[in-house]
């Protein structure tokens, strides 16, 4: 049965010592067939024109993504790894916070496909991204 108070906790303690932290990604809303995170926009995410980094995107884009495959998984028998990822940037953003979305396209058994749409405060489409991730039964340590 979905929890989302229990998919954003699970996505949080996953991001710590990570990138994610890094970057300060929030996961923020969850569904049965989405997740959504935030980003703020400043000069630790931007290219050297000032402005918000393609690859910072993609990392937003990436994280999501594959933090939402873990609500269609059992993580004690399956891990995900992103295996494609495609990006659209659109628009250019300077300061502020985006707002990344993964909607699912396809579930399967071994594949997971989405969608994520990367909007600033006011809805503007910043980015449009797709990812492909794996499902692999989880390695013993």
């Amino acid at each position: 049965m979905f929890n989302k108070e229990e998919i954003l906790k699970v996505c949080t303690k996953l991001s710590q010592n990570t990138l994610m932290q890094t970057l300060e990604i929030e996961y923020i809303d969850a569904g049965e067939d989405f997740l959504k995170a935030k980003m703020p926009v400043n000069p630790r995410v931007h290219q050297p024109m000032g402005l918000l980094h393609g690859g910072a995107s993609v990392a937003l884009a990436e994280s999501v993504g594959s933090a939402a495959s873990i609500m269609f998984i059992d993580p004690e028998k399956f891990e995900v790894r992103g295996i494609e990822i495609s990006a659209n940037h659109l628009k250019s953003k300077r300061e502020g916070t985006v707002f990344a979305t993964a909607r699912i396209i396809h579930k399967g058994r071994s594949i997971h496909l989405w969608e994520i749409k990367i909007v600033d405060e006011k809805e503007a489409l910043i980015s449009l991204c797709k990812l492909t991730n794996m499902v692999l039964p989880r390695r013993k340590m």
